[in-house]
């Protein structure tokens, strides 16, 4: 009795392992590649690449115990599949970060600041979450923001975040797109510098996506210039219900699990649709460049997806060149969403990178210090 479970047990894993494998391989070599418009199925293996990575690291590790030369069914689409690991997880070693900066080095910040969570004036001395924002910004001393979700205001009893950033953190030069967002109330993203902006230029997405923009900015650093973009791709919009649905489904209660998991699926297949076309029009216009440039910014998709792929192409991610680890930059869902970027084209030496894990917008900021090559 007990031979023939052993022997339905290594049957059942060497299936199992065989299983994992393909759809691992799937998420490896057809994921990045295939257009959501069309595979919108196969997209969905991008969220489910760390899970898939962990399983096939772990049937490695069972078949060495039990039947070690089973353990090649996980090593070979390991090594196959190491670029996509390798874009997952950084493997650098961790290097404290500088405060001080190199002189010669261009400090950028990239952050979705949520609207900076308060939108009204208030004296609620116990929240502030909002100078706490500014004081983190206030700190980094950077000497390029590239914020999201930035929210600004004209009227007289909401915050006007333009005017205090320039004033009071010493940030003289930006470029908005002052898309209005109510009365007078206005949201997208924004490009602050300390260094003078001598061009700008917005690129808006096709509706029915979110009213946000790709913009730049052509920045004189000394006797260069580089243009540096920003931009925030199609969210999940997942609400406080979606949240709700998402824990049902967690907790496997089954009176709403294939109602709850249906609307889900249709928000992920809604969003990787459309960022799928707001991904192609970034690569093709961040192409049209004419000086050396960065891009930052919230894409809202994982680093082993269709929307990450078209729009790194040949770029340098900073922090899978000088970080470590899953580098996590959303702090909701899952510890392995990583959605915030800073590239970098071949143009610029990335020096150092830095991931704030501060519990003030629902997103980490990102820091890096960049030279450009002479």
């Amino acid at each position: 009795m007990a031979s023939r479970l052993g022997i339905f047990t290594n049957r059942f894993l060497f299936f199992a392992n065989i299983i994992t494998g393909i759809i691992f391989l799937l998420a490896c070599f057809a994921t990045p590649y295939l257009d959501p418009g069309r595979w919108w199925f196969i997209s969905l293996l991008a969220l489910a690449f760390p899970f898939l990575l962990f399983f096939m690291i772990l049937f490695l590790l069972l078949w060495l115990f039990i039947k070690p030369k089973y353990s090649l069914i996980s090593a070979v689409p390991l090594l196959l599949g190491f670029k996509s690991i390798g874009v997952f997880f950084a493997f650098h070693i961790s290097h404290s970060f500088q405060p001080e900066k190199d002189p010669n080095s261009i400090r950028i910040v990239s952050w979705n600041v949520a609207r900076f969570i308060e939108l009204k004036k208030n004296n609620n001395k116990g929240s502030q979450m909002r100078v706490k924002m500014m004081d983190q910004i206030h700190e980094m001393n950077a000497d390029i923001l590239c914020l999201q979700e930035f929210q600004s205001s004209a009227h007289a009893e909401y915050y006007d975040n333009i005017d205090y950033i320039r004033r009071l953190l010493n940030y003289p030069y930006f470029y908005f797109s002052f898309d209005e967002d109510g009365a007078k109330q206005y949201y997208s993203s924004i490009i602050f510098s300390r260094y003078p902006i001598i061009d700008t230029g917005l690129l808006r997405y096709p509706l029915p996506t979110l009213p946000d923009v790709l913009i730049h900015a052509d920045i004189k650093v000394g006797d260069d210039t580089i243009r540096v973009y920003t931009t925030h791709l199609q969210s999940l919009q997942f609400k406080k219900s979606d949240y709700d649905k998402i824990s049902s489904i967690e907790k496997m209660e089954q009176d709403s699990f294939f109602t709850n998991s249906r609307t889900i699926v249709s928000k992920l297949k809604r969003g990787s649709v459309y960022r799928s076309i707001q991904a192609r029009m970034v690569r093709d216009e961040v192409k049209k460049s004419t000086h050396p440039y960065l891009l930052c910014g919230d894409m809202n998709d994982v680093p082993n997806s269709y929307t990450y792929a078209t729009v790194r192409g040949s770029l340098q991610d900073a922090f899978s060149k000088k970080g470590w680890g899953v580098g996590r930059t959303f702090s909701s869902l899952s510890s392995t969403l990583r959605i915030d970027y800073i590239f970098a084209d071949n143009n610029f030496r990335i020096r150092q990178v830095n991931r704030l894990v501060r519990d003030l917008s629902d997103h980490y900021m990102l820091v890096a210090d960049i030279e450009l090559k002479k």
